[in-house]
């Protein structure tokens, strides 16, 4: 009778084990979640374009990387861990950097749109953390983590950047409408129509400053590796 006992227990708590991941959310990588599109991926980042409605969450997924997250169009937002309450509302705005560090488990949420109009950021996972990071950044750090660094320029009308150095791989994004406008110091410039997340990848050393050509404030962020 008391074997009968002890393994009736322990069919109980297998039982409850099983419910309790079975309760558990799948959370696939970032990029296989649906709102999120993958527009470049490398050796050393995979760049994601997110739009999610008003109203709308994702689904859970899982971030296995140092990150970083460009806000595209403002509103509140709220996150939620698995099994965790939903966070209150956090209010961004176009430019606004959220940036993340892995720590020894892979990061799992979702996001919540609890705003009125479309939510667009643009998601990026730096895929390589460096084992001798470099130590110099080449223009005032704007927010960075183990893997990047990140500059942001906000450029009223006819207004230009420090000339400035990359001497590490880096990705330069738009945030909004602009006429970009780049110089090298040997006076050759060209200039581009840059719409709200448009980027461009260069692995080369770029010396160059950044000049709005347009009518209206925009904003550039350089995400530099390290």
């Amino acid at each position: 009778m008391k074997t009968i006992l002890i393994l009736g227990l322990v069919l109980c708590s297998s039982a409850l084990l099983l419910a309790q991941k079975s309760s558990e959310p799948s959370a696939p990588p970032v990029e296989q979640e649906p709102h999120h599109h993958t527009v470049l991926k490398n050796d050393s980042v995979l760049v994601m374009h997110m739009t999610l409605p008003e109203g709308e969450r994702t689904f859970y997924h899982t971030h296995s990387y140092d990150r970083l997250a460009i806000i595209l169009t403002g509103g509140p937002i709220t996150q939620q861990k698995p099994n965790e309450p939903e966070s209150g509302p956090n209010a961004v705005k176009p430019g606004d950097l959220l940036v993340s560090t892995m720590g020894a488990e892979p990061f799992v949420h979702r996001v919540h749109n609890a705003g009125t109009g479309l939510l667009e950021l643009i998601d990026i996972e730096l895929l390589k953390r460096p084992q001798q990071p470099s130590s110099t950044a080449a223009a005032p750090v704007a927010a960075e983590n183990p893997s990047a660094r990140m500059y942001k320029w906000v450029l009223a009308p006819g207004a230009s950047s420090p000339m400035h150095t990359h001497e590490r791989p880096y990705l330069i994004v738009a945030v909004g409408k602009m006429t970009l406008k780049m110089s090298s110091p040997d006076g050759q410039s060209s200039s581009h129509e840059v719409q709200s997340g448009d980027f461009h990848w260069l692995d080369t050393k770029v010396t160059h400053s950044l000049t709005n050509a347009g009518t209206g404030e925009g904003q550039i962020i350089e995400v530099e590796l390290k």
